[in-house]
């Protein structure tokens, strides 16, 4: 493969075919890519934007690298956000994760270390107690064994030691960014799905179905959140059968009113972690409650577990309230230690 002629393409706008997306990820993940280069193509893409088949194409080339798990489970769950929303919310997908596990979904949780925010799903989970430095066959057991895993991207994306020091470096998003919640390991075709620009809810909707996905939701909030906020309505594109349609949610046809951006707001992981175990174990209520059962909702629809919205909520709250939720998270922390 010619590296300089796929960058000077980009340079000029070209857009790059699915194979030659995959052929230049592959490349790069291989240790094909100099430095220069990898920031050269990195940010003559973003530069020219996107498009739906490089995006696929730099998908699968990344879902080949990883290591993979094995899930018994056909509707397997992803609860997952781009992250880069600027937003200072406490880690509200990584509650969503237990509350949807312990509603009866099968949950296989992708994330990492902070990229935007100040706490990554990573960095909450750690000061949970979770050992993120567990062996994948050992998240793989969890998964079928429990029901739900953490699925820390360095332990599973090794070949990103080529591009990670590069994507450091640029301090700019790029198509990484976008790769994460597209590359689950243990490939979950049901995904709730956070991006942090409205035009992506189609965007990553197209992509999900290309690669396969079965049922998902790609949601960013009005107020700009990579989550189904409560703050206004929520852009909605959810893949269903093969048909993609968008529409709003509006969180007051559930709850009666709006909240704040402040009352949805988290800190450090260590403040992020009390959250989360304050709402697991029904001790925080409210809003920072109320937004997780929504999303919660969204994640049981996703994976056939509800028939709605509000019955969704409903089995999301009954999974807090019977501390199920809560015995989801004490378990999987546990078999990290093995």
């Amino acid at each position: 493969m010619n590296i300089p002629s796929l960058i000077k393409k980009l340079i000029a706008r070209q857009d790059l075919t699915e194979d030659e997306s995959f052929a230049a990820i592959t490349a790069m993940l291989s240790g094909t890519f100099t430095e220069g280069q990898i920031g050269a193509y990195l940010a003559t893409l973003s530069a020219k934007g996107e498009t739906i088949a490089e995006i696929v194409g730099a998908a699968r080339a990344m879902r080949a690298a990883a290591t993979r798990v094995q899930s018994l489970t056909p509707n397997t769950l992803d609860t997952v956000g781009t992250g880069g929303d600027g937003g200072i919310t406490f880690n509200i997908s990584t509650t969503v994760a237990f509350v949807a596990a312990g509603a009866g979904a099968t949950v296989a949780k992708h994330g990492n270390r902070a990229s935007s925010g100040k706490s990554g799903s990573a960095d909450c989970l750690e000061c949970l107690g979770f050992n993120l430095n567990a062996a994948p066959e050992l998240m793989e057991q969890a998964l079928n064994e429990i029901g739900i895993t953490f699925m820390f991207a360095p332990s599973f994306h090794k070949a990103m030691r080529f591009a990670g020091p590069v994507r450091k470096q640029l301090g700019v998003r790029t198509l990484f960014n976008l790769l994460g919640p597209l590359t689950n390991p243990a490939g979950a075709p049901c995904q709730l799905l956070g991006v942090f620009a409205p035009e992506l809810t189609e965007t990553f909707a197209e992509v999900l179905k290309r690669l396969g996905s079965r049922r998902v939701l790609v949601v960013h909030g009005h107020d700009g959140m990579d989550e189904i906020t409560l703050t206004t309505t929520t852009r909605c594109s959810e893949l269903k059968d093969g048909i993609i349609k968008t529409y709003d949610i509006d969180p007051a046809q559930y709850f009666g009113d709006y909240c704040t951006p402040e009352d949805l707001a988290g800190g450090e992981p260590a403040d992020n972690a009390a959250i989360t175990r304050g709402i697991l174990e029904g001790k925080i209520t409210g809003p920072k409650r109320d937004i997780v059962l929504l999303n919660a909702a969204a994640s049981l629809l996703s994976a056939n577990r509800c028939e709605n919205l509000a019955d969704g909520i409903q089995k999301a709250a009954a999974a807090i309230d019977t501390g199920t939720a809560l015995d989801k998270l004490e378990q999987l922390i546990e078999f990290s230690k093995q």
